[in-house]
C-alpha cells in the first residue's frame, strides 16, 4: 500500500494486486489489533539479515517523522507510548487500514483483490501479471511487496519468494521471528495468562547467545510477549540444547532479592513460602517460584533456612525453562530471512538482475525487532520502491 500510494502520487497508473478479499488484513491484526505503526527509535541496529545496513537508505528516505507526517496527511492521528512505540490515536488497527484504503482510492489506484497472482513475467520492455482467474495486466515496472511466510491465515505465504525466484532471484533460509518460544510446559502452563516484566537470556550451557528485556507473557506451551519475540529468530536459527532464563526481578541484584526475602521472613513470619514474593510479583507467579525452588508452597516462612531462601531468590533471578523451539510460521508475526538483499539496490529497491523490478518489505531478507520496527521498514522500503527512480 505504501508503494502503490507513492507511485500513484508520482503520476503513475497503478494496479495493486491483493490475493486476500481485502487489503491490510495482516496489518489489521498487528499490535493485538492496535497496530504499532512505527517506533521513534527506528535505526539500522534494530534490524537483522545478511546485511542489516541495507535498510539505511530507506530509513533515511522516509524516516519516522516523515512517516508520521504522511499518516497525518491521510487523516490518521497517532500517539507515542512506552519504548517509542507509536499507535493510532483511535487505538484501532482498522483506522490505519481504512486511512490507507481511502488514500489509495483518492489517488486512483486500481485494486484487484481476491485474485492471486500466479505469474510475473517479462513482457516487451516491462512486465505482465497473470492472476488465478486468468486476468492479465501489463506494466512498465513491477513491485513485489507480498510479505513473508509468517501469519498464513492473514495472508502470509511463499508467493513473493516464488515470483522473484521465477525472475532469477534467490533467497536465504526462512525462520519464524517475533513468535512464541515453546518451552517445557510444566511451569508456563500453570502460569498461563500471567504477565511479568523481566530480563530474558537465551543460553546454551554457560554461553549467553542473546538477551532481551520487557514484558513476558506465559502461555500454554511456552513464553510469549515482546521480550520473547525478540529472541525467537535466534531460537529458530540455533537448534537444540537451549534454555530460556528469566530474571523476574531485573532491577534488583541477587543480594538485594535475598535481603528482601530475609526481611519478609523476619517481619511477617506467618506467611508461607508461596507468599513471600507477593507484592513483588503477580500472586500466581509468586507461588510458582516457591515450587520452582523445590519448596512446599504452604511451608511456614519461619521454617525456611538460609539455603531455602537462596533457592527462592535464585528462582526469581534465574527462572530457567528448557526450549523446544518456536510455535512456527502460523503464529509468527514476522519472517526472518527472505530474498537476498545483495540482489537489490538499497538506494532504489530495484533489482540488480532485472531492470524495472522492485521488491520491498518482509519479502526481502530484513526483519526488525518487536515494537513497530517491521512496519517502519514496510513504510520506508515501500515508499522508496514506489518512487521508481
Amino acid at each position: 500500500m505504501a508503494a502503490a500510494l507513492t507511485a500513484a502520487r508520482a503520476g503513475r497508473e497503478v494496479f495493486l494486486f491483493e490475493r486476500q478479499s481485502r487489503v491490510g488484513r495482516k496489518l489489521a491484526a498487528t499490535g493485538n489489533g492496535r497496530c504499532n505503526i512505527t517506533n521513534t527509535g527506528a535505526a539500522v541496529n534494530r534490524y537483522h539479515g545478511e546485511d542489516p545496513e541495507f535498510v539505511r537508505p530507506a530509513l533515511e528516505a522516509l524516516p519516522v517523522a516523515d512517516t508520521l507526517a504522511l499518516f497525518r496527511g491521510i487523516g490518521l492521528l497517532t500517539r507515542e507510548e512506552y519504548g517509542g512505540r507509536v499507535y493510532p490515536l483511535s487505538n484501532s488497527a482498522n483506522s490505519v487500514t481504512d486511512a490507507l484504503r481511502f488514500a489509495l482510492e483518492a489517488e486512483g489506484v486500481r485494486l484487484v483483490s481476491g485474485d492471486r497472482v500466479r505469474a510475473l513475467t517479462r513482457s516487451g520492455g516491462g512486465f505482465a501479471v497473470t492472476t488465478e482467474s486468468g486476468a492479465r495486466v501489463e506494466g512498465e515496472a513491477a513491485i513485489v511487496a507480498c510479505g513473508g511466510l509468517a501469519g498464513e491465515k492473514l495472508g502470509g505465504g511463499r508467493d513473493g519468494y516464488e515470483l522473484l525466484k521465477s525472475l532469477g532471484h534467490t533467497r536465504t533460509a526462512l525462520y519464524p521471528a517475533l513468535a512464541q518460544i515453546a518451552t517445557a510446559p510444566e511451569f508456563p502452563r500453570a502460569l498461563k495468562g500471567v504477565k511479568a516484566d523481566c530480563a530474558m537470556r537465551l543460553v546454551r550451557g554457560r554461553e549467553v547467545l542473546a538477551e532481551s528485556s520487557g514484558e513476558a507473557l506465559f502461555a500454554e506451551t511456552g513464553v510469549s510477549g515482546p521480550a520473547a519475540f525478540d529472541l525467537a529468530r535466534r531460537v529458530s536459527a540455533e537448534g537444540g540444547g537451549l534454555s530460556l532464563s528469566l530474571d523476574l526481578l531485573r532491577d534488583y541484584s541477587f543480594g538485594e532479592v535475598l535481603e528482601h526475602l530475609r526481611a519478609r521472613v523476619e517481619n511477617a513470619p506467618q506467611l508461607t513460602a508461596g507468599e513471600l514474593f507477593i507484592g513483588a510479583a503477580p500472586n500466581r507467579l509468586a507461588r510458582m517460584l516457591a515450587k520452582y525452588a523445590g519448596l512446599k508452597q504452604d511451608a511456614p516462612a519461619s521454617s525456611l533456612d538460609a539455603r531455602a531462601l537462596k533457592s527462592l531468590a535464585n528462582a526469581a533471578k534465574n527462572f530457567a525453562l528448557p526450549v523446544r523451539g518456536t510455535e512456527g510460521f502460523a503464529s509468527a508475526q514476522v519472517t526472518a530471512g527472505g530474498i537476498r538483499t545483495s540482489e537489490f539496490d538499497p538506494a532504489t529497491m530495484q533489482s540488480r538482475l532485472v531492470p524495472g523490478l522492485y521488491a520491498c518489505g518482509e519479502v526481502l531478507d530484513i526483519d526488525g525487532d518487536c515494537g513497530g520496527f517491521n512496519l517502519q521498514w514496510a513504510w520506508s522500503s515501500g515508499y522508496l520502491a514506489g518512487r521508481l527512480l
